[in-house]
């Protein structure tokens, strides 16, 4: 069995992420975002806003500044290439792989999750109301199909907002509705999935729920490059067994390569066409929410990086702060930084900065820095704050802004 050293193993899940290609000569556009989709696989959904919404951030960090339209249009224009559903958690995914995840759709009145699937099971009328309203007024929001909930004279239907919200969510987790984009407010516009994806697409024959679970293995291989078990499991949130019978499979096509990584205790797997190791330079803020980190045990293996999100910690308790965005520079995590969007100040504060253990204080804040100022620009903000607490904000505050 072929061994791997953590610089190796890291080197490649780096490249096979998206990092370290060429740099964009010009502004990006809509074939690198492509291009970052080809890495990733998808791209999470998160409602959380305090920095940028979460499905912007990993093309940001792979590609730098880019008209976040051009993402907008992927998702709600025809030709549309992407698509929203139930990745890996809510995600953009590339409309192709619909076929692929179409046996999660068939589960829903067993898996979808309770008030949804109760809806279904006790308000059956609701919910075949709710289809009509959509396939007769859509693209339209939830707000606007329970503004038009027929209340007859004498009482009520008992339908009230949030049921109809439950009934819409039962819809688009069994695939029969989708979003057709989002309004200013970020609300989803459903409409019928058959008018939203490619007819092609609609079209393709949904595969047996083994071959859909190893083609979500191997695409989930491809993008993590080097991954355990339970990685490539996570990735598409597929069920334990069928991971597991998906990657003997794949090992015994050499399709994926089992190997050892110096330092794992759990076996590891190689994608047959993984990037090499080349050496990656780059600096990056990394969003909470990109696949990069997901996995939070192979993060701490391949990086040393013990990442936690705080956001739903109480702020008394919270150690690095509420929404901390590690820092990657060349091929280790240096300094994790707290980051807001003032956009009405047009300032980025940063509540709070960190040195990760064994990285050079001075250069980490000058690298730091400049990458701040282009997030800045990028979000459209004026400035930089200067950065309250933490252990690297001397440093940080002692770098003279470049703008």
């Amino acid at each position: 069995m072929e061994t791997l050293t953590l610089t190796q193993a890291r080197r490649i899940a780096l490249a096979a992420s998206g990092f370290g290609g060429r740099s964009l000569v010009g502004p990006a556009a809509g074939r690198h975002l492509r291009r970052v989709l080809d890495n990733t696989g998808l791209l999470q959904i998160d409602s959380v806003n305090v920095l940028q919404r979460a499905h912007y951030l990993p093309a940001y960090s792979r590609i730098g500044p880019y008209d976040t339209a051009l993402l907008d249009r992927g998702s709600s224009r025809r030709p549309r290439w992407l698509f929203e559903y139930w990745a890996h958690e809510a995600s953009l995914v590339p409309v192709e792989l619909q076929p692929l995840l179409r046996w999660r759709m068939a589960t829903a009145r067993e898996k979808a999750w309770g008030g949804p699937r109760s809806i279904a099971r006790e308000q059956p009328q609701l919910v075949e109301w709710v289809l009509a309203e959509v396939a007769d007024r859509g693209p339209v929001t939830a707000a606007e199909i329970e503004a038009d909930v027929p209340k007859p004279k004498g009482g009520n239907w008992g339908w009230n907002w949030s049921d109809v919200k439950k009934a819409l969510e039962f819809l688009f987790y069994e695939g029969s509705v989708t979003s057709a984009g989002r309004n200013t407010s970020f609300a989803r516009r459903y409409d019928l999935t058959s008018r939203v994806l490619p007819a092609d697409v609609v079209a393709t024959p949904t595969p047996a729920v083994e071959d859909a679970h190893r083609q979500l293995v191997e695409r989930a291989a491809r993008a993590l490059g080097v991954a355990a078990e339970a990685e490539l499991k996570d990735y598409f949130r597929l069920p334990v067994e069928g991971a597991r019978r998906a990657i003997a499979d794949l090992v015994e096509a050499d399709v994926l390569v089992p190997v050892q990584v110096k330092g794992w205790k759990p076996q590891a797997y190689l994608h047959r066409d993984a990037p090499s190791a080349r050496r990656f330079t780059g600096g990056s803020l990394i969003s909470p929410f990109d696949p990069l980190i997901w996995e939070r045990g192979r993060t701490e293996r391949l990086f040393g990086l013990r990442y936690r999100i705080e956001i739903y910690v109480p702020e008394p308790q919270r150690v690095h702060g509420y929404y901390v965005l590690p820092f990657l520079q060349g091929e280790r995590f240096t300094a994790r930084v707290d980051l807001k969007a003032d956009r009405k100040a047009g300032v980025l504060r940063i509540p709070a900065v960190w040195l990760e253990p064994g990285a050079d204080p001075e250069p980490t804040a000058r690298a730091l820095r400049a990458e701040l100022e282009r997030l800045a620009g990028w979000l459209g903000l004026s400035g930089v704050d200067r950065a309250g607490r933490g252990d690297l904000a001397p440093f940080l505050n002692g770098v003279p802004s470049t703008t």
